[in-house]
């Protein structure tokens, strides 16, 4: 008895749960904690922080006036079709068909004949990131010795999903600072100069984080390109509809490609464009020579879910099939989707406004000019360390890139406004001197940012 316990200020401990608490503590002792996510981080930082007058303007999520999360009139009418209906059975490993055929359409039009010829291999996915991984490692297993080219800059998620992914990654110019646009000639460049047959992927609408798009011209260019150096094009559509209110629009550089030939891949979401953020509702979905490569296509994708998360949530691919096939809720869903767009719009306007009426020097016509930017992110100039001094001494919280979410500015009337100067000049650009200051309305908490003349 006495080698199986131990004696412990009168108590009685087998000496199994002691030795093997000691065991198990240490397996995990070279541990270190993860380096915070670069966006969701900023909101952990803001949740933290108990000022009165803290703003985030950095997370991708819509919100009201009020800064309270929306949930769309047709989402509300899918739910309220589903309580009545309750279905918690499995998905299969490719998910809802009906969601994927709805989806489809979306991308390659009502009546595409990639569609029509059965050419389109397409899984539901968990979102928009979830649908890039399945694709990342698709790619690795069926294109070893692939590298993917990712633009600079670009959703700092997508580094972290083909890294862990073992596909190696090298990257293609694409945004101007100078020009807060687009770095077309680089971009171009870098096309030419890439290995035939290499992979790149491309932001279909409302680039992250700069909203920086090219041209519908700009498009057909690089298509061109792409065709002579027989380059694969892997397009990320995480905001179609959000970007100009109408998806049609926003699906444009993919319709491009599709109508010169290429075999694309795409993953779309949900996310943005019907709020469903939380759902992680989407579709990855590859084009195919033919209906048999198609399917065999299909059938790896599914085999890379099974171990990954088997088969997707049925709730949210339920919401999106319903709004879809309905006449009236999808024509809901148009005229909503199209609301918050053209909200989005109005919130940069008003922000460049304000900023101009307090006095900066530096222009914002970028903000508001529909070729340089578009959807709900925006480049704002300021540098890591200015974002630094708007967190710490503003409250103001954004990723340390400078990006702002248009969609979470509030445009509020009532309230009082000051202005908080800072105490010493930042250098913000080059060849000008700037101070930060922020405006903050004492009743709302509403925040602008404020770049002026240095006193």
């Amino acid at each position: 008895m006495a080698s199986t316990m131990v004696i412990r200020r009168g108590a009685v401990i087998p000496r199994s749960l002691f030795f093997g608490a000691r065991s198990i503590c240490s397996w995990w002792k070279n541990v270190e904690p993860a380096a915070k996510d670069p966006i969701l981080g900023v909101t952990e930082a803001f949740l933290a922080d108990t000022s009165p007058n803290k703003v985030n303007v950095g997370v991708g999520a819509y919100r009201d006036d009020n800064g309270k999360p929306v949930v769309l009139n047709c989402v509300r009418e899918a739910e309220r079709r589903i309580a009545g209906n309750l279905n918690m059975e499995y998905l299969p490993m490719g998910g809802s068909v009906k969601m994927v055929e709805e989806t489809l359409k979306l991308a390659y039009g009502e009546n595409s004949e990639l569609i029509k010829y059965g050419r389109i291999a397409a899984v539901q996915a968990l979102s928009g990131t979830g649908a890039c991984r399945v694709f990342a490692d698709f790619q690795k297993r069926f294109q070893p010795d692939s590298q993917i080219y990712i633009p600079v800059p670009t959703w700092s998620n997508h580094h972290n999903i083909w890294r862990d992914a073992h596909v190696p990654q090298r990257t293609f110019h694409y945004y101007d600072p100078g020009t807060k646009g687009l770095d077309f000639a680089s971009l171009m460049d870098d096309v030419k100069n890439a290995p035939d047959g290499s992979f790149f992927l491309l932001h279909a609408c409302a680039h992250n984080p700069t909203g920086v798009d090219p041209t519908e011209d700009q498009w057909r260019e690089i298509s061109y390109q792409f065709k002579v150096k027989k380059h694969f094009a892997f397009f990320d559509m995480a905001y179609q509809g959000f970007a100009s209110g109408d998806p049609e629009r926003d699906a444009k550089a993919i319709r491009i490609f599709i109508e010169d030939g290429h075999l694309i891949g795409c993953a779309q979401s949900y996310a943005k464009n019907m709020g469903l953020y939380g759902q992680r509702v989407g579709c990855l979905s590859i084009v195919c020579e033919d209906e048999l490569q198609a399917v065999a296509v299909k059938s790896q994708l599914q085999q890379i879910a099974r171990p990954m998360y088997s088969n997707p949530p049925i709730h949210g691919a339920l919401v999106v099939s319903i709004i879809l096939t309905d006449p009236d809720l999808k024509s809901l869903w148009l005229e909503e989707v199209k609301g918050m767009a053209d909200r989005i719009i109005g919130m940069r306007a008003a922000l460049r406004e304000k900023l101009e009426k307090m006095g900066s020097v530096i222009s914002w016509e970028h903000m508001t000019n529909q070729v340089k930017k578009i959807g709900m992110f925006c480049y704002s100039g300021l540098t890591p360390e200015q974002v630094d001094r708007m967190t710490n001494e503003f409250h103001i919280y954004m990723t340390r890139n400078g990006r702002i979410s248009s969609k979470l500015l509030k445009n509020r009337s009532k309230g009082t406004l000051h202005a908080n100067k800072t105490s010493d000049a930042l250098n913000a650009y080059k060849s000008r001197d700037v101070r930060l200051t922020a405006t903050t309305t004492n009743i709302d908490h509403q925040h602008h940012l404020k770049i002026c003349k240095l006193y």
